[in-house]
């Protein structure tokens, strides 16, 4: 094995401990046992531990059952485990993201709000222009 393999293989075994300690994290942050937290998600106590430690890396199907079990986004667990990139920000993204006061669920409910505007406004200014394309085409014809 040369020295790349052996970096990349590294570089997944760090993923699989992020992955794990920000679970556990998160899991603490929600004050739920392991034990809740495997039966909320479906999966053994054996297996979470292992998770949480690092010596097991999750699918993203068991990633989803366990945001589901600890009330925050798969997005979330998906980034911290490599499998999505973080999505395109800007300073209000990024600012949310950055602090640490706030729990990945508050976070992303900040998140979801800040969205819906953004998009009720493109909608509401879509309109707009869209009626004042419709008005200049009707002086055009007169």
């Amino acid at each position: 094995m040369d020295d790349n393999e052996a970096s990349a293989i590294d570089k997944v075994a760090d993923l699989g401990r992020g992955i794990g300690a920000y679970i556990k994290q998160q899991r603490n942050n929600a004050e739920i046992s392991l034990r809740q937290l495997a039966r909320l998600a479906g999966v053994s106590n054996p297996y979470l531990s292992q998770i949480e430690r690092g010596l097991r890396k999750p699918s993203a199907e068991i990633l989803q059952q366990i945001a589901k079990g600890l009330r925050i986004s798969a997005e979330a667990l998906y980034v911290q485990a490599g499998i999505l990139d973080l999505p395109a920000g800007g300073p209000v993204t990024d600012a949310v993201r950055a602090d640490r006061d706030l729990t990945e669920r508050q976070k992303q409910v900040l998140m979801d709000v800040y969205e819906s505007f953004r998009r009720e406004n493109a909608a509401a200014k879509s309109t707009v222009e869209g009626q004042q394309r419709s008005d200049d085409d009707a002086a055009e014809d007169r």
